[in-house]
């Protein structure tokens, strides 16, 4: 019950071509990049674009939400669901030319000069995704309170059960 997964994304099969495409700018602006682009170009960007969208996975559980990504070195993070603050989209030309969105999420504690604590390019039904994180958030966040409301009326019946002992005992140690 405590791990399982509610929802796993998929990932569209175009982030290859944009990885393929962000390497291949990457080296082209960069001069010592030229001699390396002309073999980004006759394969190694396909086959680390193959890798990359191989190697992606993200599941939304009932308490984490998981990711993992990685060509050469792989990342794995978990991020408790009460921690997120933020879910948000960006956009921009290179993006929208592969029809591709990322998905950035924030937890608490993060400062702004680090970034995001995750980003997650090209989920399939992004806008669903981000719903159904919030959804599962929020579901988390009510369980809470019930059981702290629980809890409270618990120690209140126990602390007045206490008191009434508490005062028996005053009164035959009187007598």
């Amino acid at each position: 019950m405590e791990n399982q997964p509610i929802l796993t994304a998929t990932f569209n099969p175009k982030i290859k071509n944009y990885i393929f495409f962000i390497g291949a700018l990457l080296l082209l602006v960069s001069f010592i990049g030229w001699p390396i682009l002309v073999i980004w170009i006759l394969g190694v960007g396909q086959y680390v674009g193959k890798r990359y969208y191989n190697s992606l996975a993200c599941e939304l559980t009932n308490h984490h939400l998981e990711f993992r990504k990685g060509v050469f070195f792989k990342v794995e993070k978990t991020i408790p669901l009460e921690n997120i603050q933020d879910l948000t989209f960006i956009q921009n030309p290179i993006l929208n030319f592969f029809n591709l969105k990322i998905l950035k999420i924030e937890t608490a504690g993060n400062s702004q000069s680090t970034g995001a604590d995750m980003k997650l390019v090209g989920i399939v039904k992004v806008e669903h995704f981000k719903k159904q994180v919030l959804l599962q958030r929020e579901n988390l966040h009510s369980q809470h309170q019930n059981q702290t409301t629980s809890n409270h009326t618990v120690n209140n019946e126990t602390n007045e059960l206490l008191r009434e002992i508490r005062d028996l005992l005053k009164k035959g140690a009187i007598k």
